[in-house]
Order: C-alpha cells, then structure tokens, then sequence
C-alpha cells in the first residue's frame, strides 16, 4: 500500500491508525495478507472506502465471540409458539368469539415455519462462512397487542463480515428462504379460504374491530390465481383462513425486512451492490419516503424513525472496497426486485364495529 497520509482515532483507551493511499493489489489478496500481522499485534484490519483513496484503519482488539445462550431462544420460541397460536385461533360461530385449536395450531404452525426458515437462511449461510452469528431469536406479542402474535424474529452477527460478497449472502438467503415457504403456504391457505361480499363479513362480526390485510403485487397475483380474479373487487374479498394469513404475514415481514435501508436485510443488499456512501445517502432518502408515506399508513411515521436511527450506526465488513461481480451483482439486483414485488404500501386497515 502506497501511503498518502495516517490518522489516529481514539478507541476507548486505544489508539486505532488509519493509514489511507492506495493499494498494490486487488483489495481483497491486500486484506488476506496484512490481516494476520494485524491480528498477530491485538488488531483487526478493516479496509475501507475513502474520499482521498482507501482507508486502512487497525481496529483495537481480536473479535472473540461469546457463545449464544440457547435456552433464551429455546425460551423465546416457546412463548412465540403459545402467543400465535392464542391470535390464529380466535374465531367466530354465529356472531361468538370461540377459541378453534384447529385455526390456533395451523396458524402458528405456519407462521413459524415461515420466520424459522427465514432466520435458518441467514444463520446456516453465515456459519458456512465462518461468520459468528447468534441462535434466532423470536419476539412474541400475544393479543390484543400483537395482531400476528409475534413481531417477527431476528440474529445478530457478532464479529465484521469478510466482505460485500458474504454480506450479500447473509442477508438475501433469510428472505429467499422464507419466500420459498411463504409461498406455498399462502397458495394453500388462499384454497382453504372463501370469497365473501364485504357488508357479509361486517355482519358477521358485529360489534368488533377487524382488520383489511393490504395488497402487494405477489399477493395480488396470487390470488388472482387461485380465485380467477382481482381482489377485493366488485364489493367482495377473500375471508382468509389461518393458514392464508400466515402466509400473507410471510409476505408482509418478507418486504419489510428488504427495504433498502439501515441495518435490515435490503439495506445490507444495497450496501453490497453500491457502498457504504450510496447505502448511507439511501437510508436517509427512505426515512423520508416512509414519513411521507405514514400519511397513508400511520405505522410508517415509526419505521421512518427507525430508518434513520439504524441507518447512521453500521457494523464495519472486513473488506467494504472490494465490489460486487457478475452474478453477485445479479442476486444482488434480484434482492431488490422481490422487496418491489413482496411490499405492501398500506399493510392494515383497520375497520370500526
């Protein structure tokens, strides 16, 4: 490395040098070689993008991950298992709200298979990579809090990735995975439901709050495909089985996890095709667009907020100079497709009694 000019950061009680000129070599084959002396002297090396050049900055510390505690997931899952189970099985019999076992175990059952695979996607692919991650951890919200029993679940990765490469990996094999499910799922669900007309379904709850679940264009599609037609239309719409609204709340937690900001998935997507400026610039354009968009839904004025908060603060990768190629760039691309095709621009509308 060729060097121009070197800073000293202060981290905690430890000096970090940042060395910043221009690199002999591809960045990576720089990274492998100067990785190990680092680590040899108690740093970690990150190599990043500068406005002069490249930054090579010495991290104080080696990364040496705790083990994850696994009866709190264990823990976690079990109270998920009892909350969505407690929301998929209300229903009605003649204008009663009764409790349907059938309804609560088939709902739960489908939901968490959704959100498991999708955490399975990001953990197997981050330990193939040799990349420290914690168990998944589930978020239960029983009613009436939570409509769908649970606010989804999530891992931490505990050490900075490699590079964009694995980042890309990581992020877009959670939502691959749990699309896989959440579609045959939500096909199924939508045959085990029946098309009503609307003031019917009022009628048949009187005196309760319900919610409409909104469109996105997979969801349009496929119901479309299993109806032969667009709903809601024509003063009718699906009244969706438990199993349906699992599948839909796949879709629903699939798209919010790929907008393109911050630390969620689509932010590390776009941060991997484009850099650290772009995705820093993009997270701020998107917290925006979702406060101008929380006046046609009122939960975006918190996603907006949470945008901005997540999008200043990221975890550093190993290697952030290194792009994308050929077909990485393509799955890449293909992650920010699906966010357009899986998100629903008004996910609930609530109705009065």
């Amino acid at each position: 490395m060729d060097i121009d000019d070197v800073q000293i950061d202060q981290r905690g009680k430890r000096a970090a040098p940042r060395f910043i000129g221009r690199l002999r070599m591809e960045a990576q084959a720089a990274h492998d070689v100067v990785a190990p002396h680092f680590r040899n002297l108690g740093f970690t090396a990150l190599l990043q993008e500068d406005r002069r050049g490249v930054a090579l900055e010495a991290l104080p510390g080696v990364f040496s991950p705790a083990p994850s505690r696994l009866w709190v997931a264990l823990l976690l899952f079990a109270l998920t298992i009892v909350s969505t189970i407690a929301v998929g099985g209300q229903d009605l019999v003649d204008g009663q709200a009764v409790f349907n076992w059938g309804y609560g175990l088939s709902y739960s059952a489908a939901l968490l298979g959704i959100l498991l695979a999708h955490e399975l996607g990001h953990y197997i692919v981050a330990r193939r990579a040799g990349v420290a991650v914690s168990y998944p951890f589930f978020i239960p919200l029983p009613p009436p809090v939570g409509i769908l029993g649970t606010m989804g679940a999530f891992i931490s990765i505990k050490e900075p990735v490699p590079n964009r490469r694995t980042l890309l990996a990581i992020a877009i094999a959670g939502p691959l995975a749990g699309l896989a499910v959440t579609i045959p799922v939500l096909l199924i669900g939508l045959s085990l439901s029946e098309v009503h007309s609307l003031a019917e379904m009022r009628q048949a709850m009187p005196g309760q709050v319900y919610f409409t679940e909104g469109n996105s264009l997979i969801y349009a599609a496929a119901k479309l495909l299993v109806f032969g037609r667009v709903l809601p239309g024509g003063g009718e719409d699906v009244f969706l089985h438990p199993v349906a609204m699992a599948g839909w709340a796949g879709l629903l937690v699939t798209g919010l996890n790929l907008i393109p900001a911050g630390q969620l998935d689509g932010g590390h997507i776009f941060f991997s095709l484009f850099g650290p400026r772009a995705a820093q610039i993009a997270s701020m354009i998107i917290a925006v667009l979702l406060l101008a968009m929380g006046f046609i839904w009122s939960g975006w004025f918190l996603w907006a907020v949470l945008v901005a908060l997540l999008g200043r603060a990221r975890a550093p990768l190993r290697n952030e100079v290194t792009p994308l190629d050929g077909r990485w760039r393509l799955l890449a691309i293909a992650g920010l497709i699906v966010f357009v095709l899986v998100f629903t621009p008004v996910p609930i509308t609530i109705g009065a009694p």
